[in-house]
């Protein structure tokens, strides 16, 4: 896959095959974001900014990364955002809350 769209649809081709639908909600989706990424947390804990540094494209680190990437676009599909329209209206947002050179 290419894009977000086909990763999109893939992705909800493959609930609809198994019928996941109904445990899709997005009070679930969202749920599973959040534990996923806490997965994704957990693979740094304790380890030193250095050691962190070099986890590079660790199975775990890609793992978890890939697992909060499907349920993020999972739930922009159930809920009808379009994922990379929400980024860039956020990024100009955060161009005028942060110009460069602020102190901070």
């Amino acid at each position: 896959m290419d894009s977000i769209d086909e990763l999109r649809d893939a992705l909800r081709d493959f609930a609809e095959r198994r019928d996941w639908g109904q445990f899709h909600t997005p009070k679930n989706l969202a749920m599973a974001v959040a534990g996923e990424a806490g997965e994704l947390v957990a693979e740094f804990q304790w380890l030193t900014p250095a050691e962190a540094a070099a986890v590079g494209d660790a199975p775990g680190v890609r793992s978890e990364l890939a697992d909060v990437l499907l349920y993020l676009v999972r739930l922009a599909d159930v809920l009808g955002v379009d994922l990379l329209a929400a980024a860039r209206e956020k990024m100009a947002v955060n161009e005028k809350r942060f110009p460069p050179g602020r102190d901070g």
